[in-house]
């Protein structure tokens, strides 16, 4: 993979990640059209771009996140037969 073949990758990965389409359905289809799709440094790097993609959106939305853990923690334990 070449860094202009990367660069490529993660700018289709950047622009599909908050949209509600697979970004990870386009980094394979634009992979397989640049014929690089079966090197196992694609691969790596595929997977290491959609971590970095998840991490971003962990980061940027981490206090609705965490709201949401702690909603459901307390909705669970409110359930349980046993707090009562």
């Amino acid at each position: 993979m070449t860094l202009v073949e990367s660069i490529i990758l993660a700018i289709i990965e950047g622009l599909t990640e908050f949209l509600p389409v697979s970004s990870t359905g386009h980094m394979i289809i634009a992979s397989s059209l640049m014929g690089i799709a079966d090197d196992p440094f694609t691969k790596t790097f595929t997977v290491a771009i959609q971590f970095g993609a998840i991490l971003s959106v962990v980061v940027l939305y981490y206090k609705r996140f965490l709201q949401s853990i702690s909603f459901y923690k307390n909705f669970g334990w409110h359930l349980c037969p046993l707090h009562y």
